[in-house]
């Protein structure tokens, strides 16, 4: 360190200190100030951005004594230290519409081939925000519905920009993709299509994104329109390959998210891009139960109106048809029970929230089996890609008692909000077994009651 640095850090070292003592557990968040320490010791600023503002040492000292996850992160990153500078912002994350303005500002003085800029820009825009998600989460700023709302909706706008971007990138060399339909020349659009947590508007701080790509390209002549002109479903490929690059490649910032694409037709070894009609014709014909059971998560978050309007037929078309309700009870149970036996029970001791028998997975499973039952004769079931809005509706049709529905929301919720606070404290999904006690006994009440017989027993 220069000698400027040390007469900084000798400054605040009797503060921090004593801010750390009067934490419960000083020792683990002075391990946690040391592993800081040492990362921006040869960078006096943050030095001084701690040691000259009371506010932010008293912040700071606070967010590591609450959360192991934020102070990894602030040592990994340490440019979030200037999230700290305005309590008033920190605690208080934007809704989306100022996500989306404000990382479009970000952009508009980016080149659009300035690709290493683009992705650490995401990057670090994605960090900061998720931070000032998480601040907000652990000084009770936010319930756990809205630390997934906003954790929804930053990856939503990343997504938007980078596929933006991309396309840009790709027309500038190829031109737009173009086809004809009776005549008519048309402009087919990509369509992003979100599934699972990020589909269900209940996206983690640790959550991956499962994704499904889609085009509206048919007809006649289908290319691009560029002097270098590609088959439109080469182009859609081309740019989706690119996307998934920006996406998930290691920058001085990290990984953006990790993309999960295994819900698509056929899974990995599908196209990395279907057209409409190979995703309609795949989820009539060959599709499986749980892929029925996972479209009922899934949702536009990128692409125009007609895109969306069309995978909004699709997936009402396959989700509200006819369906034998014993061999569906079997079908869910069955898979039920596989998951069960791979991936549960592996620690004795314990209950894992998300796997385990009576945990959320169990909510989830009943949750689709009632809607793929009775959305026949009750379409408005499928309006909603969440769990609690999906048990709302099942309570207000008669097929889950308002008793029960509330039952099954509340327990959800509190699963969900305990595996953020685990996940801030990075650690796993376990808790003790005198945890949720009648939450666990409750769902398997119900599991018996809707799926007609035991849930698996661990061994």
């Amino acid at each position: 360190m220069t000698e400027k640095g040390r007469n900084r850090l000798n400054r605040l070292m009797p503060r921090l200190l004593r801010g750390i003592a009067r934490q419960v557990r000083a020792e683990e968040v002075l391990a946690r100030f040391s592993a800081l320490l040492q990362a921006i010791a040869g960078r006096t600023v943050y030095i001084a951005l701690i040691s000259d503002q009371p506010g932010v040492l008293d912040q700071l000292v606070r967010l590591f004594a609450a959360s192991g996850w934020i102070a990894e992160q602030v040592t990994r990153h340490p440019i979030l230290l200037d999230e700290l500078i305005d309590p008033e912002t920190l605690y208080h994350p934007p809704q989306r519409a100022e996500l989306h303005e404000q990382l479009a500002a970000l952009f508009r003085p980016v080149a659009v081939e300035d690709i290493e800029q683009i992705m650490e820009l995401l990057r670090q825009f994605k960090q900061a925000q998720v931070f000032r998600v998480a601040a907000a989460d652990i000084m009770g700023a936010l319930p756990v519905m809205k630390v997934s709302d906003h954790l929804t909706w930053i990856a939503e706008v990343i997504l938007e920009q980078a596929v933006d971007r991309v396309w840009q990138m790709m027309a500038a060399r190829y031109g737009r993709p173009r086809c004809e339909v009776d005549g008519e020349v048309r402009n087919p659009q990509l369509g992003v299509i979100a599934y699972g947590k990020l589909g269900g508007i209940e996206l983690g701080y640790s959550s991956d994104l499962d994704i499904v790509f889609i085009h509206n390209s048919e007809g006649q002549n289908q290319q691009t329109d560029g002097e270098q002109s590609l088959e439109n479903s080469v182009f859609f490929a081309r740019l989706v390959q690119r996307l998934i690059t920006l996406l998930t490649a290691f920058t001085p910032s990290g990984e953006l998210y990790e993309v999960d694409m295994r819900l698509r037709p056929s899974g990995n070894s599908g196209l990395l891009v279907a057209s409409l009609a190979a995703l309609e014709k795949y989820q009539r014909i060959d599709a499986w139960t749980w892929e029925h059971q996972s479209l009922l998560r899934a949702r536009p978050v990128v692409g125009d109106q007609l895109i969306c309007e069309a995978f909004a037929r699709i997936r009402a078309d396959i989700l509200c048809r006819p369906r034998d309700i014993d061999a569906l009870r079997e079908e869910v149970r069955s898979m039920r029970e596989k998951m069960w036996q791979e991936k549960a029970c592996k620690h004795t001791g314990c209950f894992d929230l998300k796997k385990d028998p009576g945990g959320i997975t169990d909510i989830e499973f009943m949750v689709q089996y009632s809607v793929l039952a009775h959305a026949q004769e009750h379409p408005e079931l499928i309006e909603f890609t969440d769990n609690v809005r999906n048990l709302e509706g099942l309570a207000k049709a008669g097929i889950l008692s308002a008793e029960d529905a509330e039952f099954l929301a509340d327990a959800y919720r509190s699963f969900r909000d305990t595996l953020h606070a685990l996940s801030l404290q990075g650690v796993t999904s376990d808790v003790g077994l005198d945890v949720f006690v009648n939450e666990r006994e409750g769902v398997k009440r119900l599991w018996r009651l809707l799926m007609q017989g035991e849930p698996f027993k661990c061994e």
